[in-house]
């Protein structure tokens, strides 16, 4: 086994890149340079299994070594998969098995260097010095640019009620909530450019609360809204005739505290509780 190393520079948080380098979506698009369709299973927890996987159902299984969130991941890669299915270590995997795969993110005044170091069979050093190189720049450059995501629903009513119950306060507070333990005890909306909006978003224990707030960009009435959140992130939202009712297609600048995941779930969530709010109201 021959150990590779290798260092970028990325002008962006241990966060950001880190969820660059895990979050599902970013994960598989990274990856593509070894091979289209890749992605990873896993419950990301140290000492747990891990599956590399493509598309065909090949790849290998590994055991998560080590993990501190937004500063190491490693791994130690054990056996082959095929058909989906784990494989006994044969004489070929046993040029491999045990390797060991890891990545350390150093942040220093806003940027971040990540060092990786992997144990190759000798007969792939080739391969990995040509390809290792190209999946860092993708990392970089997905963790240098915002990470949008996008959700959308259709709504069966007419333009007129889905706007006015997409922006009328009293109504916001009846759908704005990502779970049912959670609920929006105050709302103001001051609907044009330029103007200022506001969601007090609390538990209902009363154990937690934020206000969710921006500043409008962009108000095309029945058809487009823009605004900016008070981090700066970007949020944009349209309406588009369907057969039945309308499309709502909002895509938003992901924030780098919580997984990808868990933030389009409560974005669909609080999307979804709006389309029953509307169609049932």
């Amino acid at each position: 086994m021959k150990k590779l190393t290798l260092n970028i520079s990325i002008e962006a948080s241990a966060a950001r890149v880190w969820q660059a380098l895990w979050s599902d979506a970013t994960y598989r698009q990274w990856t593509r340079v070894f091979q289209e369709g890749s992605y990873a299973v896993s419950d990301w927890k140290e000492g747990s299994k891990i599956q590399f996987l493509n598309t065909d159902g090949g790849g290998m299984y590994s055991i998560i070594t080590r993990l501190i969130v937004n500063e190491h991941m490693a791994f130690k890669h054990l056996g082959e998969i095929k058909n989906f299915e784990e494989q006994p270590i044969d004489e070929k995997t046993k040029s491999w098995n045990g390797g060991l795969e890891a990545y350390t993110l150093k942040e220093e005044n806003g940027n971040t260097l990540l060092n990786v170091e992997v144990e190759i069979p000798e007969d792939h050093v080739d391969y990995f010095n040509n390809t290792f190189p190209k999946a860092l720049a993708s990392i970089k450059e997905i963790a240098e640019n915002p990470i949008v995501i996008h959700i959308e629903a259709t709504v069966n009513a007419g333009i007129e009620k889905i706007w006015e119950y997409f922006t009328n306060p009293e109504h916001i507070k009846k759908w704005n909530h990502a779970s049912d333990d959670w609920h929006t005890t105050h709302a103001t909306n001051n609907l044009k450019v330029g103007g200022e909006f506001s969601s007090r978003m609390e538990a209902k224990d009363g154990s937690f609360g934020f206000d969710f707030a921006g500043t409008y960009t962009e108000v095309d009435t029945h058809k487009t809204i823009a605004y900016l959140l008070g981090d700066g992130r970007r949020v944009h939202i349209t309406f588009t005739k369907q057969d039945k009712g309308y499309n709502i297609s909002e895509a938003f600048d992901a924030e780098e505290m919580n997984p990808l995941s868990l933030q389009q779930g409560g974005w669909q969530t609080i999307l979804n509780n709006f389309k029953t709010y509307t169609e049932h109201n």
